[in-house]
Parts: structure tokens; sequence; C-alpha cells
């Protein structure tokens, strides 16, 4: 079991309210002291982390993993590593898998074969699928997959496009108080799409997804939240009219919240102009106006949550034309960094704004337990460097998949290790 002391780091805890340069003793996995000067009589493994920043061990409520059925894209222990790269002690996958995820020994097949990976490093919380088969027409046994360890439940991929079965999915999950996650989308509106609609699409003559389409599914949810009550939660939410919906719905009193993805506060519909099919995704890339609504909705709380929507794809699979590749790009580990760049960088976010997107909110929304940095509490800590300066190498991704479209850009902040379950991790590049 770990024993460890970290030195000179800087503590950053949005539930102790604790900004400030401390050391944080850890002795069988748990946290014994945190404060100035710590010293032990024991003969302890020492790291100084001085410069460096010690956060609640960080979650990505939004990560496919691809097993069982795609492992040729990703395993769970390939995305364990990557996530583990990132900087997160923990991932909820989602059920778009093969078999999906919708049935009692799918969901403890994934949580037994995650915890004997790396020791247990990361956790691997299932999010298991709103209906049968992810097909939209008849809900699952969510009584029997909460029982199982599903922590929430989305047909993620695919929408839950019928609104009585999602009438019915908001009345049953109430009994578990477990949310809904919804892919926001109105297929009648984006079938044959592969882009945002706009100025760009028209340019290049691509066929395209309007904004409307995700908006509509916001509402119409919203809406049954509003009658019925219930939990609800919007994924990779990405137009300006989204979250205002969203924010709208909060000042209500609503139990709804949302999650942003990197690539959409990062990237716009112009960097789909080269044909790069690692800059294909669903929801698309939007317009430079929803990344400023974004980064205010960030700024002021309407987006609870920054999740990567890590969507592994194989080479040849990413090897076509633009509108025949799948949608999506692997995310685990350049969604810290890509959040430090953007929204530290650029004042957007202070540091106790973003480790409580990356750490308290996800599991706050999941009824999971968060992790505090103080004496007795379980150490779940993740490491980061705020000022290193590194380019992006997809060869040198733990992921099985390469499929990023920020090959070679240059990052500011890095996670260089992680500690769960009496393991302390760092990152080699």
């Amino acid at each position: 079991m770990l024993n460890v002391l970290l030195h000179n780091g800087r503590v950053i805890c949005p539930e102790t309210n604790t900004d400030d340069m401390l050391d944080v003793l850890i002795l069988e996995g748990v946290i014994a002291d945190v404060g100035r000067s710590l010293t032990t009589k024991k003969s302890l493994e020492t790291h100084d982390l001085r410069g460096k920043i010690v956060a609640p061990g960080f979650l990505d409520m939004h990560v496919h993993l691809r097993e069982p059925g795609y492992e040729h894209k990703e395993t769970i222990e390939t995305g364990c590593a990557a996530a583990a790269a990132g900087g997160f002690t923990g991932v909820c996958c989602m059920p778009n898998t093969n078999p999906p995820i919708d049935n009692e020994s799918t969901v403890r097949f994934v949580k037994r074969k995650a915890a004997a990976i790396m020791g247990g490093l990361v956790d691997v919380f299932p999010i298991a699928a709103v209906t049968k088969g992810r097909e939209g027409k008849e809900l699952a046994p969510i009584g029997e997959l909460y029982e199982a360890g599903a922590v929430a439940f989305s047909d993620d991929g695919s929408p839950v496009a019928n609104a009585e079965v999602m009438r019915r999915a908001l009345e049953y999950v109430k009994m578990f108080d477990a949310p809904i996650i919804q892919h926001a989308e109105e297929v009648s509106l984006t079938k044959g799409g592969a882009m945002n609609e706009g100025f760009v699409s028209t340019a290049i003559g691509m066929p395209a997804m309007p904004p409307i389409a995700e908006e509509l599914i916001v509402a119409r949810d919203i809406a049954l939240v509003k009658y019925i009550g219930g939990r609800y939660h919007v994924a990779h939410v990405s137009t300006a009219g989204s979250l205002e919906l969203v924010r709208r719905a909060k000042t209500q009193g609503l139990r709804v919240t949302c999650e942003v993805t990197p690539h959409h506060f990062t990237l716009t519909d112009e960097a789909v102009r080269g044909f790069d099919t690692n800059r294909k995704m669903n929801p698309p890339l939007r317009t430079q106006d929803d990344i400023e609504a974004i980064k205010a909705g960030l700024r002021d709380g309407t987006i609870d949550v920054i999740a990567s929507d890590h969507a592994p794809h194989s080479f040849d699979e990413k090897q076509v034309e633009f509108i025949s590749a799948p949608f999506g790009i692997v995310g685990l580990e350049t969604a810290v960094a890509l959040a430090i760049t953007e929204l530290i960088a650029a004042n957007v976010l202070t540091w106790l704004q973003l480790v409580r997107k990356f750490s308290v909110a996800p599991r706050s929304i999941l009824q999971l337990v968060v992790p505090k940095i103080q004496p007795q509490e379980k150490a779940n800590l993740t490491l980061l460097d705020p000022e290193i300066q590194w380019v992006v190498d997809v060869n040198k991704f733990k992921s099985k998949s390469k499929n990023s479209p920020f090959h070679g850009k240059r990052l500011t902040g890095k996670a260089v290790g992680i500690i769960n379950n009496g393991i302390l991790h760092l990152t080699k590049d």
C-alpha cells in the first residue's frame, strides 16, 4: 500500500476551498496529513512538487472504451492507460459497444475487467443504455443495471428520439435518482450530414447538420423534466442556443446539467476546410460565436463539466472520404492540456473552477464519492504541471487509436501523475 510524502505542491481542492502551497502525507493509501513542512519518522518515498499542482482526482464522465466488440479501436486496458496518462483517476464508459451495455452481465464484465487492469489504478464506472439494444424502442432493465453498478443511463451515439420513451425513462430513473444523459440530436434534420450547417458547409459543398437539431431535443427534454421531474444531463453541448436553454432551466430550479468537450471550445467549423477526417465529430464543430457562448457558459457555471468524449477509431476507418468517415476523436490524453491552454491561460476559468469541472462536478452529478484533500480521506489525486510546454504527438499516445485533430499542436500544461487505490503512477513521455 502506498506511503509517500508530496512536498511543496500547490494544493487546489474546491471542496475544502483550498488553494495553497502545502505538503501532503499519504500513509497506507490514505491522506494522513496536509500542511506545511511535514515530516515523518518513517522512511518514505518523497516527491518535490514545487511548481506542480495537486488536485482531487479527475473523472472523465464521457469515454468510449469500445470493449466489448470493437477491440480494434480501443480496449478497457488501453483506454485506462490513456486515462492515466491524461490525468484521470476515473472514467465513465458509454454503452455503444457490441453487445451494448444493456444488461447486468455486460455491466459486471466491464467492472470486473477494469478492476484487474493496472492494479485498479483507474476506476471505471459503466453508463448503461436507456433502451434495449440502444434502439430507442423499449426501456432497458434499468433497475437491474443500476444494481449491477451502472451510474447513469444513455443511448449515446444515438438520441432517445421518442418522446414517450424519454418520458418513461425519466420517470423510471427517478427511483434511483440517477441521470439520463442525452445525445441531443433530431436525426430527421441531420441524416447524411457531416459538419455544421453554415457558411463553411455551403462554401465547400458538404452536407450539413444544423444547430437547431441539437436545440430541438434539448428543448423537448427540458420540457419533459419540467413536467415530470427527474435528472437530465446534456452530453457534449455545442451550440449557443442549447446553452441558453440549459441556463434557463437552471434558473427555474430544474435538475438539468451539461458538459462540454475541449474540441468544442477549441476548434470551429473552419477547421473542416482541409477535409481532415479527424475533425469530423458529432455534434460537429460549430462557429466562433458558439465557442464564445461556451466559454461564457463555462465561466458562469451553466456548463458543469468538461469531458473528452474520447471516441477512438482505427486508422483505416478514418482514411476515407470525409463524408464517409465515422464521427469522433480521441481525447483522454489532450483534454486537460487543452483546458489549461484555452481556459486558464486565457483567464476564462480560475484553477478552482477548472478543477471543479474535471473532478467535483462529474462525481456529484453521478453521485460518486468526491475526493477531498484532507486527512482521513482516500488519496485520489491528479498531479499537474501547469507550465510545461509540449507538442502533441499521437504516436506517443497510450490509446490504441490515434484519431486526434491536435497532432502537432503546442500546448501548455500537462498531467504528470495520478494517485488512486493505493498506487502512484507517474506519467512518462
